[in-house]
């Protein structure tokens, strides 16, 4: 079949005649094939990592083809009308403008990027790695999960508010509380203990708060905890076991209990004074464990721990922080022991108290809360020995300073502290007034420390008594006990 419109100079469509429009599209259609080379054609080498997937060799031809599919086109439309002359030198084809080419794929072995690679955010952090510590290194194959918690396992969020006896506190997030082992305590079981653990198990697994609300409860024989086995070196020793965190234990044939004395500090809590004894106990070569015993002597109210973790010990912090005994009746320890009410005005827990010779003045107000109407009532304060008293002969160090009273007109010394002896309790009975049921009557007191007391949370008590001559035992019918801070 021949042309009936024959292309200037002979040739076909493979020589290297034709026309302009020809010659361009072959050397366009040449350019584009000699991008490809025999790398790309080479199947890719399995990837070494999270590397983006090559792009296959036809996406980076099919450009080419459809480029020379519209060339063709315009050679069909202008193909009766010769744009060049054979004699005319043909353009370069640099000179015919194209679409660019798709970006070259990477290498196989080129290496990710960072964001190649998942990084995992979210695995919690594994509080069962033994960390070398006796108290800590005995593991749980129960332990209390929680949604919310710190980089160290510790839940956080607010406390639960919780009442005990009349005592508020707010359990810490994390915790529970269950029954304790007797009628007058509560467990609140740490965050990590056994979800088996019960109040049988709160040493070592929790904080046992001892609320008693009856002098037949404080006052049973061998109770635990007590104001006596709180300041005794064999306090703690009352307990014949080995709580240990993860291997709680009775006393074995290879077991002695080891205990030092007790550390003893006191600080303010709830507006009252809180005394701490502490304890270091070991069971064995092995074993040991920390006991502690907060107690509010004056409501009967304790909170003990034994083998509690270190990293419990704010949780423990915190019970006490939000204690409230407010709305708690203080038991009677003995016959109409509350039947007279006293507060103090002008001397606030936690007041600031200078020790330099300044004198405080405040007065404190006894009512009669009871049914009982009384001839005579003795009024007695003193300030009890804390941290910073100075040393004394006495068998109970005794504070420096002068305390009065305020009698008619003048002002009446009398001892700062007890000192161990009973002197402080016969020097009131000039002092001593009736008072029927509903009747109250206020005394003025005045303080003044001198520089050789120390800083510290000093109590300052006090009590109405019957009168006391020193030959009958102290019959005590109402007290209170503020603690104030003694500065310098």
């Amino acid at each position: 079949m021949t042309d009936k419109l024959p292309r200037p100079g002979g040739g076909d469509d493979d020589g290297s005649a034709g026309t302009s429009m020809e010659r361009l599209l072959r050397e366009a259609m040449n350019a584009r094939a000699s991008m490809v080379t025999a790398h790309d054609l080479r199947p890719a080498a399995p990837p070494k990592g999270r590397i983006r997937r090559l792009r296959p060799v036809y996406l980076t031809t099919a450009p080419i083809l459809a480029l020379a599919a519209s060339l063709a086109i315009g050679v069909l439309a202008f193909h009766g009308d010769p744009v060049a002359k054979q004699d005319v030198p043909p353009p370069p084809a640099a000179s015919i403008t194209t679409s660019p080419s798709p970006t070259a794929s990477p290498s196989p072995t080129a290496t990710p990027t960072p964001t190649d690679t998942p990084t995992d955010t979210g695995t919690p952090t594994d509080t069962g790695t033994p960390t070398g510590d006796a108290e800590t290194d005995a593991p749980l194959a129960d332990v209390t999960p929680s949604s919310a918690s710190t980089a160290t396992g510790a839940p956080t969020g607010p406390g639960t508010p919780y009442t005990f006896r009349g005592v508020k506190f707010k359990v810490p997030a994390g915790w529970r509380a269950v029954p304790g082992p007797t009628a007058s305590s509560l467990c609140v079981l740490a965050f990590g203990a056994p979800q088996s653990a019960q109040g049988a198990d709160c040493e070592p697994y929790g904080a046992l708060l001892t609320v008693y609300t009856s002098s037949d409860e404080a006052n049973q024989s061998g109770s635990w905890p007590s104001v006596t086995a709180s300041s005794s070196e064999s306090g703690w020793a009352k307990q014949p076991s080995c709580p240990v965190w993860g291997n709680p234990h009775a006393l074995g044939p290879n077991d002695a209990l080891k205990t030092s004395v007790p550390t003893s500090t006191r600080d303010i809590v709830a507006g009252r004074p809180a005394y701490k004894s502490l304890w270091q106990v070991s069971c064995n070569d092995k074993e040991s464990f920390t006991a502690q015993m907060w107690r509010f002597p004056q409501d009967q109210v304790y909170l003990t721990t034994a083998g509690l973790k270190s990293e419990h010990q704010a949780a423990v912090v915190s019970i006490l922080d939000t204690l409230d005994l407010s709305g708690y009746k203080t038991p009677s320890l003995a016959p109409n022991g509350n039947d007279i009410g006293i507060a103090l005005d002008g001397l606030g827990a936690g007041q600031q108290v200078p020790a330099n010779g300044t004198p405080v003045t405040f007065s404190v107000t006894y009512q009669n809360t009871g049914q009982t109407s009384y001839a005579s009532v003795q009024p007695l304060l003193y300030t009890e020995s804390y941290a910073g008293s100075p040393p004394s002969g006495e068998t109970e160090p005794m504070n420096a300073g002068k305390l009065e009273r305020l009698d008619g007109d003048h002002w009446t010394p009398f001892p700062v502290s007890p000192g161990g002896g009973m002197d402080y309790a016969t020097v009131g009975k000039a002092a001593a007034f009736p008072l029927a049921p509903g009747q109250s009557r206020t005394v003025k007191f005045r303080l003044t420390l001198d520089g050789t007391n120390g800083a510290g949370v000093m109590p300052v008590t006090a009590q109405a008594v019957l009168p006391y001559d020193g030959t009958s035992p102290l019959t005590v019918i109402g007290r209170n006990s503020i603690p104030v801070r003694v500065v310098k």
